[in-house]
């Protein structure tokens, strides 16, 4: 760069009036090199240079569809259709599609084939415990099968699963249970047979929820967790084999991870569901989350006893499905439009803190006015609301910052048309949502930033205490 930030900052339409044609020349020069610069580093992906992939954005990584900023688009005050706001629309496909393939004898079925050779486990672990399972009635009369009754093993299988180490030690170990189902004769001639418990068919379910399963509850819990921590089934797979010693195949971890989602449903969909909605404040948030190449939205909405994660569309069907219509307790969000249809709503500073702290580092003059003026009045709100909590004050906050949020009220009206975008776009964000983030100084009490949900989705966007 032939100019730095200190020329720039010097730089400005009065001064330029002021040089010499020849140095006007000179000086476009050096300008347009540095904005041929600029546009290299922005052309810049992982595709043409020595980026990494996790430069590149995820609605650019998931193709065609694109995808919306965090917040809310530049212009909140514009009307957006419904749906995902701010997303173009989507590049239609003129290639001529290729016919697909005429249908060759009935369809393929899953799993292994009629005739093929099975394939089974050839990873041998000792047994650390034998768990005998004997039918409790006779299937035939219900009389009771006692221990006197004649029985036999007729079949039996092996569970893998972790525990802690024990002693007051930190630590997993790997261990293999054996479970063998007997065969027991009733007085009556019957012979009744135990089984591994299985649950009944859900509409909206293909996996099954049986007992008959390799992997343990514990280590489906470990497998979920790393799942959670967006592993890859891959990677899962090279983390138990690494780690613990253990060899399973991606599929098995598949099916683990989807007979967790079946099996947990009821209790996310009934108890957190219900805790969540209940609660008298909740936080929300939503991120970018890649399934398949797809880009959808991780949500989640939390409180100080339950934390509700859901994948979907960004869009107000999702936000109302969980927390409902009539939702009438208090919202934490950030500037997404669809939270704006809650009343109760407070608004997270930290996010106008962080623009703000943008707009002061900027090389034009106004909108470094503008930002500071905003840190200014935020920092001191921030301050006496840490105050308040401490102690009453003897002015209430509404009085005592009355004149300045007027002074920035009419700062934000007039920045609302600035040519420079991140000084029209934060003052009308400032603008369209101005009562949510000033409830804080009627109530003290309430929080400031929406730190709670992004804790739940291990995100930290600390704004340090004045």
């Amino acid at each position: 760069m032939q100019l730095s930030t200190h020329d720039l900052k010097q730089l400005d339409e009065t001064r330029l009036g002021h040089l010499s044609w020849a140095a006007l020349l000179a000086l476009a020069a050096k300008l347009l090199a540095d904005v041929k610069e600029l546009h290299d580093r922005l052309n810049r992906t992982p595709g043409n240079s020595s980026q990494p992939p996790s430069t590149q954005k995820p609605w650019e990584r998931a193709g065609a569809g694109g995808g919306e900023p965090e917040d809310d688009p530049e212009d909140p005050l514009v009307d957006l259709p419904e749906g995902r706001p701010g997303q173009p629309a989507p590049v239609q496909d003129t290639r001529p599609s290729r016919p697909a393939a005429p249908p060759e004898g009935p369809p393929r079925r899953p799993g292994r084939q009629p005739g093929t050779p099975g394939v089974s486990r050839t990873q041998a672990l000792p047994v650390t415990a034998e768990l005998i399972h004997a039918p409790e009635y006779c299937a035939c009369c219900g009389a009771s099968l006692g221990e006197e009754a004649s029985s036999s093993a007729y079949t039996a299988r092996y569970e893998v699963d972790v525990a802690l180490s024990g002693n007051g030690m930190p630590g997993l170990v790997l261990t293999q249970t054996k479970h063998t189902y007997l065969e027991c004769e009733c007085a009556c001639g019957h012979r009744t047979q135990a089984k591994p418990g299985r649950a009944d068919a859900e509409d909206g379910w293909t996996v099954a929820l049986t007992e008959w399963h390799l992997v343990g509850p514990m280590l489906v819990a470990l497998i979920c967790a790393l799942w959670h921590m967006r592993l890859s089934r891959a990677r899962i797979k090279l983390f138990l084999h690494d780690w613990l010693g253990l060899e399973l195949g991606v599929a098995t971890i598949n099916q683990c991870i989807h007979e967790t989602g079946r099996a947990v449903e009821p209790v996310v969909y009934g108890e957190i569901l219900e805790t969540v909605r209940d609660a008298a404040l909740v936080y929300a948030d939503e991120t970018s989350w890649l399934e398949q190449g797809r880009l959808l939205w991780l949500w989640v909405f939390t409180c100080t006893t339950a934390s509700l994660f859901v994948v979907g569309q960004r869009t107000k069907e999702v936000v109302e499905a969980i927390l409902g219509k009539d939702f009438a307790n208090w919202l934490m969000s950030d500037g997404y439009s669809v939270y704006r249809e809650f009343d109760q709503r407070l608004r997270c500073l930290a996010h106008i803190v962080r623009k703000a702290r943008g707009l002061v580092e900027s090389l034009d003059p106004r909108a470094n006015a503008f930002g500071i003026q905003v840190l200014d009045t935020l920092d001191d709100l921030m301050a006496a609301v840490y105050q308040a909590r401490a102690a009453p004050p003897d002015v209430p906050l509404q009085t005592q910052f009355a004149s300045r949020l007027d002074a920035l009220f009419t700062a934000c009206v007039c920045s609302a048309e600035s040519e420079h975008a991140k000084t029209r776009a934060l003052a009308r964000e400032l603008f369209y949502d101005w009562n949510s983030f000033w409830i804080v100084l009627e109530h003290p009490g309430f929080p400031l930033t929406n730190n709670e949900a992004y804790a739940a989705r291990g995100i930290s966007l600390v704004m340090p205490r004045p």
